[in-house]
């Protein structure tokens, strides 16, 4: 007979998150990044190694000083070659190439199960470690649609994560299904997201294609961060653009972020052009009409919406010009 082990919670220790990118992704957990091909995943993950070999915010210019320790990451990439693509592009977004190591695989396919995983973080100290796509990296025995095999693989994953106090990223595919919730079109069992902590999708926005937007589908650790924009461009290439009002499946669906503001700036304009408006029935009002209060936010930003205190009240007025 086993022997029965109990763990009583009252002995837990609680321990705060600690963020590689603050509520996007967490250290010793596993984080899934994912959209379709050609959409810039790859681009803007080399950005942000770049950040991180050089000590950089991650949304910051290439030429900001150092605000924290550099840090080493491992980099693995079935689709990209070395020389042509991935060097180029770390070169180009400013990173420290001597921090960013590649395992030796020419030899024998690397897999989510190898040990030389775990030999490489030890090695080198490791903060993040990208597989991209871990569909590559999954072994030739795995069916990726099998929870059973999943499973396995992505708790060994967690478990060197939890172990070396590293972040790993796992870079994923979209199935073609344009009828499926943004949580259901990664490519694969759903137990490749429900084993991971953070999963962030990666699209572009129909009305502007030009910018790509990283929005958090799923954050077991934090409040859903705000979504964060980026511009990629054959005339300019990648340039960071900060928030952006946008959801996962609106990305998906193509809904345009432009008819939302709109929207929400013709309400202020009609709500506020008689005058100030209680703040508490300014946004009921406009939660009655359908408009969500971030899009609202965003749109009274643009518009230098003024907040008045007269008396005990706070109103809502449009700018005196």
């Amino acid at each position: 007979m086993t022997e029965l082990k109990m763990i009583n919670m009252d002995d837990i220790e609680v321990e705060e998150v600690e963020w590689l990118w603050q509520d996007f992704i967490p250290y010793r957990k596993v984080t899934i990044l994912q959209g379709d091909p050609g959409e810039g995943k790859t681009t803007a993950l080399l950005r942000i190694i770049a950040s991180l070999t050089t000590g950089r915010e991650i949304i910051s210019a290439a030429d900001d000083p150092a605000v924290k320790e550099p840090v080493n990451v491992i980099y693995q990439t079935a689709e990209d070659g070395l020389g042509d693509t991935i060097k180029p592009r770390l070169i180009a977004a400013g990173a420290d190439c001597s921090r960013v190591l590649v395992i030796d695989d020419s030899e024998k396919a690397l897999t989510m199960s190898d040990e030389r995983l775990e030999e490489a973080i030890i090695q080198t100290g490791a903060k993040l470690v990208v597989l991209d796509p871990l569909q590559a990296y999954l072994g030739a025995s795995v069916d990726m649609h099998r929870a059973n095999e999943v499973r396995p693989i992505m708790s060994r994953v967690g478990a060197l994560a939890d172990k070396y106090g590293c972040a790993f990223v796992l870079v994923g595919h979209m199935n073609k299904s344009s009828l499926m919730k943004a949580n259901y079109r990664g490519l694969g069992s759903i137990d490749f997201s429900a084993a991971a902590r953070s999963v962030i999708l990666c699209a572009r926005v129909k009305d502007d294609p030009d910018v790509r937007v990283l929005v958090i589908q799923k954050s077991s650790l934090a409040y859903e961060a705000t979504p964060i924009a980026f511009r990629l461009s054959k005339e300019n290439g990648f340039e960071w653009i900060g928030e952006y009002d946008i959801t996962a499946d609106e990305l998906l669906e193509g809904s345009s972020r432009g008819q939302k503001n709109s929207e929400a700036k013709e309400f202020i304009s009609n709500t506020l052009k008689d005058g100030m408006m209680p703040s508490k029935e300014f946004f009921e009002l406009a939660e009655a009409q359908g408009i969500r209060e971030r899009t609202l936010r965003y749109a009274m930003k643009e518009m230098n919406v003024q907040t008045i205190k007269d008396g005990d009240k706070w109103y809502k007025a449009l700018p005196a010009d």
